[in-house]
């Protein structure tokens, strides 16, 4: 099991979070937000597991995930890419300017 290539990239108030799985079974492990967001899954497919329900999505599709819920996504197919976007927010939750963010 292997890690996907992560890239970030941010324009404007908008933060995108680019996962590149080389391999089928690349893991990004289980974890939660304290905002919603959506996984833009731009290639291949993935098993998302949350609140223990697994899913399967296949490229071109969004998936919402909601806040407070563990989720951890699983490549099926090599090369499969998936962004996480969202706006910048600060610890209230308001979106601030990404300026101020070392």
């Amino acid at each position: 099991m292997a890690y996907p290539l992560i890239t970030i990239g941010k324009v404007a108030n908008v933060f995108i979070r680019m996962m590149s799985f080389e391999k089928a079974g690349d893991i990004e492990e289980g974890h939660t937000h304290d905002f919603d967001h959506v996984t833009l899954l731009s290639k291949g497919s993935l098993k998302i597991t949350s609140d223990g329900k697994e899913t399967v999505f296949t490229a071109p599709h969004l998936i919402f995930i909601a806040k407070d819920k563990e989720h951890r996504l699983e490549a099926l197919e090599d090369g499969t890419t998936a962004c996480c976007i969202h706006g910048v927010r600060d610890d209230s939750g308001d979106i601030i300017d990404p300026s101020m963010i070392p």
